[in-house]
């Protein structure tokens, strides 16, 4: 007998949730903010949008669906089944932290405060979800897809990483970071820098094509379902051991970039979720390039 598909609700937190939770109450949150010109109201009232938005969309699942939800906290330590059916509600940013979890799931982005959020990845509103979960449910697998590529980063020790904007690797803290970097089999160079930078189509519109823009770069940054991505070495140092004639460029889907750790320590995380983070050492070798996974937005 199969299963009745489950719903799996992503929500995070909202701003007054968290200054309630630093201040012990709201009236300390309103003081603390009222003493310097700010005021809780504006925070109270995404948080009841929030709200609203939660109880529209868990309302519109059918009665004999299975259905739960995770805070954006507590992902990493979530197991999201193949045949789930995941309902991000919130900001475009939560659909990214998100989708480093999932292996194919449909996802279907509300947001949660419209004009706000950019929208790009949060499309639909709470009231569209009924539609939306009987599309994602039909047998042949209804509503419009749009599939987004990924960015993997693979140690050699196993550990993996997976982000639909972008892979930093570097160091933790501000510190120079230092390593070999190579690209399709082209002789190795020795780098000193702030970091190096990979991003899908997706990620071109945020710290990517920020990069990019302080560069004036005339690469052509990838569109999010090309099977490609830009990569960029961050203030690479120029000195009698470090070059810097590899700092930018184009993957494509057969593609990779090596690089192997000459600091004591580096970091790979995605998606600025630098809490879940690959721990990179002194002679290690990361690979980064497409992932085989894609995010399966319904739009």
């Amino acid at each position: 007998m199969a299963l009745a598909p489950r719903l799996v609700i992503v929500y995070r937190r909202t701003e007054y949730e968290e200054l309630v939770a630093r201040h012990g109450t709201a009236g300390q949150a309103a003081f603390f903010l009222t003493s310097r010109g700010r005021s809780l109201e504006e925070a109270e009232q995404r948080h009841h949008r929030t709200l609203a938005a939660l109880a529209e969309v868990a309302a519109s699942v059918p009665l004999d669906w299975r259905r739960t939800r995770v805070e954006r906290g507590d992902l990493a330590r979530f197991l999201f089944a193949p045949d789930d059916i995941v309902a991000v509600v919130g900001q475009d940013g939560l659909v990214a932290n998100v989708s480093k979890y999932l292996d194919g799931q449909p996802v279907i982005g509300v947001d949660t405060d419209p004009g706000r959020n950019p929208g790009v990845l949060v499309r639909h509103r709470p009231g569209d979800a009924a539609e939306l979960l009987r599309a994602a449910a039909a047998p042949a697998g209804g509503g419009r897809v749009e599939e987004r590529t990924m960015v993997e980063a693979v140690a050699d020790d196993s550990q993996r990483l997976l982000a639909l904007n972008e892979i930093y690797l570097g160091q933790p803290g501000h510190q120079t970071a230092r390593y070999r970097l190579a690209v399709d089999g082209r002789p190795a160079e020795p780098q000193a820098s702030s970091g190096v930078l990979v991003g899908t189509g997706t990620g071109a519109t945020g710290w990517c094509r920020s990069t990019w823009l302080e560069r004036r770069s005339e690469l052509d940054l990838p569109a999010p379902d090309a099977t490609a991505l830009a990569w960029f070495v961050r203030e690479a140092w120029p000195s009698q051991t470090t070059g810097t004639t590899q700092v930018q460029g184009l993957l494509t889907e057969h593609s990779r970039l090596t690089v192997t750790v000459g600091s004591d320590r580096l970091v790979a995380f995605g998606d600025g979720m630098e809490a879940d983070a690959l721990e990179l050492f002194w002679g290690q070798t990361v690979r980064v390039g497409v992932a085989a996974t894609r995010l399966r937005l319904l739009v």
